[in-house]
């Protein structure tokens, strides 16, 4: 899975030196991209406050193994979602204690409850939840779809990350599969999605249900609709009080009185409460499933991405998976940026574009390998010349093994290494003195610490 994540980064983005964005809101990557490798190291490379809609599908931690079957279209895409203390470094919870306590204590007690395996679950996803919030925009929305597993876990980490101020729903997906004879307990048959706002004005068109036979307004007016729920200004309800008070509105808002054929109310099915009645994929459904192992429903994505964001804004997905949010995203006229681990989402998003959406030619997407550049920071002078800066700021100590040096001794290293979408700005730079640049070579800082450690140099 992923391994030696590295948050030594997090140093970077809560030292309260911010770069001055040159281009504020604008993203650098192009739309339809696909990224293959780490999503942690490729957001690195993102702008900027420049993602309007972040969904995330994340491994549960659920102790499953999951295949896709031979002969299906994701055929050879497989995960672990078991983890253990192996698949992150321990200093990564240390360095996480020095920059953000309260998610350190949200890890510890969970790893004291409920093991080390579910710690290292949730320093991976706490990292990535801090970089996400980096790249949303200030009107931006992340949903990050979880289960029973480690759905209480996720939510403090969200709480820690984007404030409890800005938690907005949580909202059950419930779907009704074949669940044979559960004896012992109620079948489960329910995900959840956590959506969080990064802060206080952000972007939601109310959803409603196609059914508007049952609501009142239907009953009401049923007379004086067409086709089903239109009332247009030629046959309107005027003797009626409650009527009257929508036709003020549509006058105030158009500033001119209605014309014949102009629809002045529509009769809507209820406003979608926070409890989701959506399929989940039908085995025998021959066009929409992939074979993908954890595969999502179209319209449960389309229903997320209709909600939260506008016609042309940017969506992403950290873990794209069977590309469905890419998908959905390409059907409602959003751009769209998906990451994953595996060479599959690139061949996916492709061949559902041609079956599903009726593109002969599928979608042009970009595969990209490498860690995009940041375009937001401006031209950054080389690293050298911060080094008076950044040794009056480390009072002459080495970030390493903490020992004072003279200005001479100390060489400018980069927290996070290049090969990691590091870059050279001041926030991701550093003094060390030789030895511990020696030791910590292109790795990142948590290896340095962690070393320093293992040798009795750092308590």
């Amino acid at each position: 899975m992923f391994c030696h994540l590295g948050l030594s980064w997090l140093l970077r983005t809560y030292t309260g030196l911010m770069a001055t964005a040159t281009q504020q809101g604008a993203c650098n990557i192009p739309n339809r991209t696909i990224f293959e490798g780490d999503n942690l190291d490729v957001m690195r490379g993102i702008n900027d406050a420049c993602i309007d809609l972040i969904y995330l599908d994340p491994p549960f931690n659920s102790n499953a193994e999951y295949a896709a079957p031979v002969g299906s279209a994701a055929a050879g895409a497989a995960f672990k979602d078991t983890w253990t203390w192996d698949d992150v470094k321990a200093e990564e919870h240390g360095l996480i204690a020095d920059v953000m306590p309260g998610l350190y204590k949200v890890i510890d007690a969970a790893g004291a409850a409920h093991g080390k395996g579910m710690m290292a679950y949730l320093i991976m996803m706490s990292s990535r939840m801090i970089e996400m919030k980096r790249v949303l925009k200030e009107s931006g929305t992340v949903y990050l779809h979880c289960d029973d597993t480690a759905s209480h876990y996720l939510k403090t980490l969200m709480d820690a990350v984007f404030g409890t101020a800005n938690f907005r729903n949580e909202i059950v997906w419930h779907y009704k599969t074949f669940h044979g004879q559960v004896r012992r307990y109620f079948a489960r048959k329910h995900d959840t999605l956590l959506m969080y706002t990064k802060g206080d004005s952000w972007t939601f068109n109310q959803q409603f249900e196609e059914d508007n036979t049952h609501t009142v307004d239907f009953r009401r007016w049923r007379d004086y609709l067409e086709e089903g729920r239109y009332i247009r200004a030629r046959n309107m309800p005027s003797h009626d009080s409650r009527f009257v008070r929508y036709l003020r509105r549509w006058i105030r808002e158009n500033k001119r009185e209605p014309r014949p054929n102009d629809v002045v109310y529509e009769v809507r099915g209820q406003a979608l409460d926070s409890v989701w009645d959506i399929k989940a994929i039908d085995p025998k459904d021959t066009i929409q499933k992939t074979g993908y192992p954890t595969q999502k429903p179209l319209e449960l994505l389309e229903r997320i991405i209709r909600a939260s964001s506008n016609p042309g804004d940017v969506v992403l997905d950290p873990f794209c998976g069977c590309a469905t949010t890419c998908i959905a995203a390409e059907r409602l006229d959003r751009q769209w940026i998906g990451i994953d681990l595996s060479p599959l989402a690139v061949k996916l998003v492709e061949q559902r574009a041609r079956e599903q959406l009726g593109l002969m030619g599928g979608i042009q997407s970009k595969h990209r390998t490498d860690i995009p550049r940041r375009t937001d920071l401006g031209k950054l002078p080389p690293k050298h010349t911060h080094k008076q800066t950044l040794y009056g700021m480390q009072l002459g100590n080495c970030k390493g093994c903490q020992i004072h040096f003279e200005y001479r001794n100390l060489t400018v290293d980069r927290v996070v290494p290049e090969s990691r979408g590091g870059t050279d700005h001041i926030e991701n730079l550093q003094l060390l003195c030789g030895s511990c640049n020696s030791i910590k070579g292109a790795r990142p800082m948590a290896y340095l610490l962690d070393q320093l450690r293992i040798r009795g140099i750092l308590a």
